[in-house]
């Protein structure tokens, strides 16, 4: 039974969420939970976190080391489903909000809270990823926003910070608003706010700049069912390919995206990402899909990816709909096995080989040398059939005055 004395707070240890633990306290007289999830976001230790929530006042501390579930259970769906929203963006953050909700609702039953907070703003995507991904896993629980909800600025939370004598070092407005993970990099806010400026150095971090890349550097990733198993030879887990292909593609500045995008509450804003793994990665997997889904299963897949990153953006992970396509994308991963051979260098990675036990290219009916098994002369009744729709179609409108005119000097 829930505790209507207890408040959860999503807590990342920065200065909105440390100023929102005494600040939710005094405001609702509840005591704050703060849970804090490693999904490979570097910075800061988990132990640094967790005794800053506690000195900030939190009657408990709930850390969390999800990487490795991140990558397998958020990650590679993504990567199944060669997920870019708007045909360009990863979906760095829109995958991590499920994953977080997750324990903020399994924190939430363990504590005995009956309200969630999270630090999202009113004009973002994630305070809808958040709220609805609590109602879909637990309709009964409250969501709230200290920052939205209690019009909080920066300028009220550092003079609150420091007339309570909060650990907070921050005590002026960073450039950009960052949220990161092991998927990739997102840059927003500031000066990139105006479209017309072009980013400066010092917003990458995941990325060399690829106007200045090392020799080329060729990798050889295997594939098990959609699942990159193997990188040159050797075994890796989930985590550890994103790891080893954000170092390598990460070096040749390869995945810097700066795009106009449409949010889901109505929005246009200039984002800037970085996913050099993610980009790479998902380039591999949609070539070994070239290779290995049949033709008609390869274009509906194609069609239901982008509904996959459209939905998962729109905050719709636990969504039936999501599910229903999931069951599809896991069958078209059946023989998405083998190795694809890429070349990385000056912010691209190129498709230089690929092969399969299970794959449906056949040398011998490609091939126009010798040894070619095709029958050639098989393609006139196929022709004469395939397009007997639109002969007939023709004739109808020649009879009533309606064909297609061409111009005699233009034959």
């Amino acid at each position: 039974m829930a505790d209507e004395k207890r408040l959860v707070l999503a807590y990342s240890g920065g200065l909105d969420t440390s100023v929102a633990i005494p600040y939710l306290k005094e405001r609702t007289g509840k005591d704050i939970v703060a849970v804090s999830l490693d999904v490979g976001q570097g910075g800061e230790s988990l132990d640094t976190v967790h005794d800053r929530a506690l000195a900030c006042g939190a009657v408990e501390s709930y850390i969390v080391d999800a990487r490795d579930e991140f990558a397998t259970e958020y990650c590679m769906p993504a990567l199944a489903a060669n997920a870019m929203y708007e045909g360009v963006y990863p979906l760095v953050s829109a995958i991590s909000r499920p994953l977080i909700t997750k324990h903020l609702v399994r924190a939430a039953h363990q504590f005995g809270a009956d309200t969630i907070a999270h630090g999202c703003t009113g004009k973002g995507n994630d305070q809808v990823r958040f709220e609805v991904s609590i109602m879909s896993v637990d309709p009964e629980l409250k969501a709230i926003s200290p920052i939205r909800d209690l019009s909080l600025t920066r300028d009220v939370e550092i003079a609150y910070a420091q007339d309570h004598k909060l650990p907070i070092e921050q005590t002026e407005k960073s450039p950009y608003s960052i949220d990161q993970n092991v998927w990739g990099r997102a840059i927003e806010t500031g000066y990139l706010e105006d479209p017309w400026n072009a980013p400066t150095k010092d917003v990458y971090s995941y990325t060399d700049d690829p106007a200045f890349p090392p020799v080329e550097d060729e990798v050889t990733i295997e594939f098990k069912q959609g699942v990159p198993v193997k990188i040159d030879g050797r075994d890796v887990t989930p985590l550890q390919a994103i790891e080893e292909m954000n170092r390598r593609a990460g070096a040749q500045g390869i995945g810097r995206i700066d795009i106009i995008e449409d949010r889901l509450v109505g929005i246009k804003s200039r984002e800037l990402y970085e996913a050099p793994g993610a980009v790479a990665l998902i380039a591999a997997h949609d070539e070994l899909e070239n290779m290995t889904l049949e033709r008609e299963q390869h274009r509906i897949k194609r069609d239901l990816d982008k509904r996959w990153a459209e939905l998962v953006y729109d905050a719709q992970w636990y969504s039936p709909a999501k599910r229903s396509i999931d069951a599809f994308i896991k069958e078209t991963q059946r023989y998405v096995s083998g190795e694809i051979r890429m070349t990385l260098h000056g912010g691209r990675a190129v498709v230089t080989g690929r092969r399969s036990d299970s794959s449906l290219y056949d040398f011998n009916l490609a091939t126009y040398d010798s040894g070619d098994s095709f029958d050639q002369h098989a393609s006139n009744g196929f022709i004469e059939i395939y397009g007997l729709p639109s002969k007939v179609a023709a004739a109808r409108d020649v009879k009533f005055g309606n064909g297609i005119e061409v111009a005699a000097d233009k034959l």
